[in-house]
């Protein structure tokens, strides 16, 4: 069936109903337009959440992602991360195979329809100037027809009337003779544009408008056509994704497959485990025998022997209890700067006159009999907490983590450096190789052009060797002071290992005698070496009271706290003590609730209250 024989008359029906096919193909271009934003949208969000929630470089989730089961998630957000790459694909197939397609093709329809429809009505045009032309020369002919009668009437009268003269019946009868033959050509002027009109008409209605019909008929046939690819090539544009997309599930399945608790549980064991063993069995402590002696005037004598003795046991047995301290306390100590503070910025004033410097006057020893009794009122003070997690630089030995994370770390950077000299080896040889070629074939380089290089890698192999070896005898030191964990014999304390077997452990009445305010020494050869990571304590003293402010200070200088353990101030600033000066150079101070920290007493000055001042502080 065509339109041009079916629907020969509906020119302006056929002319509605093309323009109507051509807005549907806009709209559904509009339609897949919208859609491919949205999926662009949908990936931009989806990366944006994956590189949310992406493991941050140098971070302690960084530590984390060891585990298992950061693993799996880390590998779902990669996962993820490909799934949004899949939604752009669709995104960008939609825009080039569809969208782009459908607008040059709607632009070719829109020119397409449009010359046929300017050919149909320039047909139709012609059709009603022929219609014109009949019209008039059918009017002429039936005026000249109408003339002829009525001179032909006008002549029988002339003819029948006896009154008339012949000249007149003559005249009329010439008239009525030039009406007949104006009739005539009218009538044969009528016939031939009657022809013509008929041929016109036939061609207009079985040639031409059926011809100009048919193209508007392939046109539109041609539009659903497209239009159904179209609907096709949308579902294949997403057919396309969707194995990509199932492997990127199977890949979040596969990794949620791969979580193991109990090598989990593993990696925490190999993560804290510092290398200690328990605490021993806690000594009984007799203090009877003080009060059994006389006082005499040898009995400082006496008492000072016969105390030390007694500290050392007392410090023995409260190195053992060192998990039970207050976590303030403590943890006061295992973040305060491990380096001596910076000296003030200089100015007219000399730091000498701030008032509480970092350097404490030396104070008298008191009796040892007091001491005694300041020891065993007191409580127990553990120094050497006190250099663990100071501000600063690791130190290169890692001689601030337990054993068993020494030994890993020692461990891991041997590994390292070997890899560094194993890649200066390859380069060596490889520019060794280079080296002979230039030699055989001077025309391909100069021989002495890698020859310095070649010493340049010789004096860095050299360099890593020697830090390897550094790092094995620190490795082999700590492997060897390990303990053994089936020697039940000897349990050592879980705080310390000593340095040396024949040196007695220095104990905290004896750094209490050196310090006159209570406070201790930070001799690193007399203390025994601590090994605490501040994890340990966090989930045993959550619940602890933050320390009671006890003064306040202004800051002289200003200090950038870079330091971790340190907090920065402005010039002028005021803010609270929590804690003084213990003859380190570093008073503890507090901005807010949760802002606090050290700074070095030469750069503020304190102001401590009335009930508080003079007042020590032990830990």
């Amino acid at each position: 069936m065509s339109w041009g024989t079916e629907l020969w008359d509906q020119f302006d029906n056929l002319e509605k109903h093309t323009q109507w096919g051509i807005e549907v193909l806009e709209k559904y271009i509009k339609f897949v337009k919208e859609r491919a934003e949205i999926e662009i949208n949908y990936a931009k969000q989806l990366r944006n959440l994956s590189k949310k929630y992406q493991t941050k470089k140098n971070s302690k989730e960084e530590e984390e992602s060891k585990y298992t089961s950061c693993k799996a998630f880390q590998t779902t957000l990669n996962e993820m991360n490909d799934y949004a790459g899949q939604h752009e694909v669709v995104s960008e197939n939609m825009t080039s195979m569809i969208m782009a397609e459908l607008t040059r093709f709607v632009q070719e329809l829109k020119q397409e329809r449009k010359s046929n429809f300017h050919e149909g009505r320039k047909a139709q045009q012609h059709m009603e100037t022929c219609w014109k032309q009949l019209e008039s020369s059918k009017r002429r002919f039936e005026r000249d027809c109408k003339e002829a009668e009525r001179a032909q009437q006008y002549f029988e009268r002339m003819d029948a009337d006896i009154n008339v003269t012949k000249a007149d019946v003559e005249k009329a009868r010439q008239q009525a003779q030039i009406r007949h033959q104006m009739a005539d050509d009218s009538k044969g002027d009528y016939s031939s544009v009657l022809q013509k009109f008929n041929h016109e008409q036939q061609e207009h209605y079985h040639t031409h408008i059926p011809s100009i019909f048919q193209k508007l008929q392939d046109m539109e046939e041609k539009r659903i056509v497209r239009l159904g690819d179209s609907l096709k090539t949308y579902a294949d544009i997403d057919r396309q994704v969707v194995p990509i997309i199932g492997k990127c599930l199977d890949g979040i399945t596969k990794s949620a497959d791969s979580i193991n608790g109990k090598q989990d549980s593993q990696t925490v064991i190999e993560s804290f485990k510092s290398g200690f063993e328990p605490p021993g069995d806690v000594d009984f402590e007799d203090f009877t025998q003080s009060i059994k002696r006389t006082v005499s005037d040898t009995s400082l004598t006496n008492s000072r022997a016969d105390g030390k003795s007694e500290l050392k046991i007392s410090g023995k047995s409260r190195g053992k209890l060192w998990p039970f301290i207050k976590k303030n306390k403590l943890m006061s100590l295992l973040t305060s700067p491990h380096q001596p503070p910076p000296p003030p910025p200089a100015s007219d004033s000399s730091p000498s006159a701030v008032p509480n410097g970092p350097q404490s006057p030396k104070q008298q020893k008191e009796p040892l009999s007091h001491r005694l009794n300041d020891f065993m009122t007191s409580k127990p003070k553990i120094h050497c907490f006190r250099s663990l997690k100071r501000g600063g630089a690791t130190p290169e030995d890692f001689s601030n983590l337990p054993p068993e994370q020494r030994r890993k770390k020692l461990q891991q950077k041997v590994d390292e450096l070997n890899k560094d000299i194993q890649k200066e080896i390859d380069q060596r040889d490889a520019l060794t190789k280079m080296k002979d070629v230039y030699m055989k074939n001077p025309q391909m380089g100069d021989p002495a052009s890698v020859a310095q290089r070649l010493i340049e890698i010789s004096n860095n192999i050299e360099k890593l060797r020697v830090e390897v070896q550094k790092f094995e005898g620190w490795l082999a030191e700590v492997e060897g002071r390990l303990p053994a964990r089936n020697d039940n014999s000897r349990r050592q304390s879980a705080l310390y290992e000593t340095q040396n077997a024949t040196t007695p452990v220095s104990n905290c009445a004896q750094d209490r005698e050196s310090s006159p305010d209570g406070s201790y020494t930070e001799d690193q050869s007399q203390e025994t070496e601590v090994k605490v990571t501040p994890t340990e304590f966090d989930d045993d003293f959550d619940d602890e009271e933050p320390l009671p402010t006890i003064g306040t200070c202004k800051a002289l200088y200003p200090f950038d706290g870079e330091n971790e353990g340190t907090i920065s101030v402005a010039e002028g600033e005021v803010l609270s003590v929590i804690e003084e000066d213990k003859g380190d150079g570093w008073t503890r101070i507090r901005r807010n609730e949760e802002e606090e920290g050290y700074v070095p007493t030469s750069y503020i000055e304190v102001y401590l209250d009335k009930n508080t001042k003079g007042a020590k502080t032990y830990i």
